[in-house]
């Protein structure tokens, strides 16, 4: 079977409002650097990955399109209103004849196989459904994929797992922990830590 081909969304904030219970998580190191990469492993990861045709990244900072259009991102400006989910649904229109991936940024320690299994997974299950990767904790989204043709329709924030439960996608059972490791506290942050970070987050740890 063809493995299919998929467009991964990255929406990226303003780095100055980003992850905004991670400031002062690491004594030293300024907020914006850290937020910044962050995303710069996690679309790292999903460049590398041979299901992925290319990664769209959604934002209107400057410095953080500057820095990921240099991995080979596509960048396009952040809508004014409509939040986190109105950059999903923005960056999903975009994509043309390829089912979109819709990815949190906060993914440091995200392993390019692991999101290539979730990929596959989905690819080989039933055609016309969406699927999720729940966050660690269970309650939130990590990953959202809609086959081509099929709507996006995001549900992020708040407890998105049982949202995009109820609006029909499926959960993503055996994703894998890299996956499904957001970071948006300093626990969080060692956590990933102990899984292995992506070399722009782990050149900012002491």
């Amino acid at each position: 079977m063809t493995e299919p081909t998929w467009t991964v969304v990255v929406p990226v904030k303003r780095l100055s409002a980003a992850k905004s219970r991670l400031r002062g998580a690491l004594p030293g190191v300024p907020h914006e650097p850290l937020a910044l990469a962050l995303a710069l492993d996690t679309v790292s990861a999903a460049l590398a990955s041979p299901a992925v045709a290319g990664v769209l990244v959604v934002t209107d900072d400057i410095a953080a399109g500057r820095a990921l259009g240099a991995l080979g991102a596509r960048i396009t400006p952040d809508p004014p209103t409509g939040g986190l989910n109105g950059a999903f649904t923005l960056g999903a229109a975009l994509v043309d004849g390829a089912g979109v991936a819709a990815l949190t940024a906060d993914l440091p320690a995200l392993r390019t196989a692991e999101l290539t299994a979730a990929l596959a997974a989905v690819g080989a299950g039933p055609p016309r459904l969406r699927r999720f990767a729940p966050d660690t904790p269970g309650t939130g989204t990590v990953l959202l994929v809609a086959p081509a043709g099929v709507p996006l329709d995001p549900r992020f924030g708040g407890p998105s797992a049982a949202a995009h439960t109820a609006s029909g996608a499926l959960a993503l059972t055996g994703a894998g922990p890299t996956l499904r490791r957001d970071v948006d506290t300093r626990a969080d942050l060692l956590a990933a830590a102990a899984l292995g970070l992506g070399r722009h987050t782990a050149a900012l740890l002491p």
